[in-house]
């Protein structure tokens, strides 16, 4: 339903190589460079600049990267939506995904289980990360959702849903390509001093709390930036725009093309988990009996 040189083309952008890619995507360098050059011909628009350190996008090609993932994103969607429409016996489950909520931890699980669940179907459910977080979406839980997949330690949230912990993401720092720390591998957090640091809001995350207690009692050279609201896709650009550090789970770390993420000497992990509705349906407390036995 889609070009798949799209794919080739998100691949060289977050890579940001042609050789990466093409490891990544197990085909040559040549074949990479051939399919990008085919790409830009066919549209007419120069895609990519290609430097001696790597590649990256052009203006043109921002536009692309940012509509060619909802695009892929919204096919496999509707290929999911047809083929649940073409077959209508059995229970369907609905698993969103977007950026922010990826549903990947879901289906490591659902593949386990769902041999206990033989009639049952997997709907992903793709939608957009809201300005105001997951917790617009939370609320469709039971409606529009079956299940999410979510950072899971903060009290608003928990109070909306139930929750069943699947494990903890390593916190990492995320910074601007252009930011000072950007030729690091690894970052100790004496890195951070002199540094601005994006932080939620004292109040919203215990884990982010217990963060900023330790750098204000121990490392008050870094100077730390409220995030006055839980994470979305405007708290990324505002990282670029004030080449600022950002805290962020693992499971965001090729969330954008322009930011790059560090781990960090430090043990700080935040819990995640499947999120599913108050008030559960019979199927879907099924499920997730199954999934506490198989985590047990």
């Amino acid at each position: 339903m889609f070009n798949p040189i799209l794919n080739t083309f998100i691949s060289v952008i977050d890579c940001g190589s042609f050789t990466k890619a093409a490891e990544q995507l197990n085909i040559s360098t040549t074949a990479i460079m051939k399919q990008m050059n085919t790409l830009e011909k066919h549209l007419n628009l120069k895609l990519i600049d290609r430097t001696p350190t790597g590649v990256r996008y052009t203006q043109a090609g921002k536009i692309i990267y940012r509509d060619a993932k909802f695009i892929i994103d919204y096919s496999k969607k509707s290929i999911t939506e047809a083929k649940a429409a073409a077959s209508d016996d059995g229970i369907v489950f609905r698993a969103g995904t977007s950026k922010l909520a990826p549903a990947r931890a879901f289906m490591d699980l659902w593949y386990q289980v769902s041999p206990d669940f033989p009639e049952n179907k997997l709907q992903l459910v793709s939608f957009e990360d809201d300005t105001q977080g997951l917790l617009p979406e939370i609320k469709k839980l039971g409606e529009k959702f079956d299940f999410l997949v979510s950072i899971c330690d903060s009290e608003k949230l928990l109070s909306m849903c139930r929750c069943l912990p699947i494990g903890n993401y390593k916190e990492m720092i995320a910074i601007p390509k252009n930011h000072p720390l950007a030729e690091k591998e690894m970052l100790y957090i004496e890195d951070l001093h002199g540094k601005n640091l994006m932080i939620m809001s004292e109040g919203i995350s215990p884990v982010h709390d217990k963060i900023r207690e330790d750098f204000q009692k121990n490392h008050p050279q870094i100077f730390l930036n409220d995030i006055p609201h839980n994470y979305n896709l405007s708290v990324f650009q505002r990282c670029i725009n004030t080449k600022s550090a950002l805290l962020i789970p693992e499971c965001w770390k090729n969330i954008h093309p322009d930011i790059i993420s560090l781990p960090v000497y430090w043990d700080y992990t935040v819990p995640y988990g499947i999120l599913y509705s108050s008030n559960p349906s019979e199927s879907v407390l099924n499920f997730i009996k199954a999934a506490e036995n198989l985590l047990s």
